[in-house]
């Protein structure tokens, strides 16, 4: 802990200077957490310091842990249909993102991580096919352009104006200024993402052709 967090150590035959600095001590840091500094013991569990990276850390098993503050968060979406204009070939989906995100910018298909830190990924799509054949969809992510390892999600409908919802979840680190995209294809263009507008069936609200949900867990 930095130094300031010390109370003054009672010195000399007066007691009122002591007393000055003390009580001018606890003005200065009521309300205000020490800062963390290389070196701190995270022994004891439960002390909250302030790291100089802008986030509060609690110690807890022999570490000192980030506490993850409201920021780094986001929702997207597609609320229209999406075609696959032709067959066998890969797509980026382009969103659009909720005003109230943040630490995500988008700029077209491009969702930039503010933030280092590990992230859940929640995606879902609808697919739709308006063919009597079957009809297959991928879907995959790209973080700096490049293919996530062993991430595709894949789907077959096999009927004329089947549809369904496929979805995925997943915790993915990221490094300050990487991106992420969203990448897919369908082995037909009779496949596509479907939006179905509000009361079809009852008053239920619309249903958007795809969802796309960040939030930062933690460092």
């Amino acid at each position: 802990m930095s130094i300031g967090a010390f109370p003054p150590p009672p010195g000399g035959p007066e007691w009122k200077p002591w007393g000055e600095r003390l009580n001018d001590y606890l003005r200065r840091v009521r309300s205000h957490l020490a800062f963390f500094e290389t070196g701190d013991s995270a022994k004891d569990d439960g002390i909250i310091l302030w790291d100089s990276t802008g986030y509060p850390v609690v110690s807890s098993g022999g570490e000192f842990k980030q506490i993850v503050l409201a920021d780094g968060h986001g929702d997207f979406v597609i609320t229209s249909d999406y075609a696959y204009t032709a067959a066998d070939t890969t797509y980026l989906l382009s969103y659009t993102a909720d005003s109230n995100n943040e630490g995500l910018p988008i700029n077209g298909s491009r969702i930039t991580f503010s933030e280092t830190g590990y992230y859940l990924v929640s995606f879902s799509a609808q697919v739709f096919s308006s063919s009597a054949s079957t009809v297959e969809f991928a879907f995959w992510p790209k973080k700096n352009g490049a293919n996530m390892t062993g991430s595709t999600l894949r789907a077959a409908l096999h009927g004329n104006s089947e549809t369904t919802v496929v979805s995925r979840a997943v915790i993915i680190h990221a490094t300050a200024n990487d991106y992420l995209e969203v990448a897919t294809a369908c082995d037909s263009t009779n496949g596509s993402l479907k939006a179905f507008a509000a009361n079809g069936i009852s008053d239920e609200p619309a249903c958007p052709a795809t969802t796309l949900t960040i939030i930062r867990v933690h460092r």
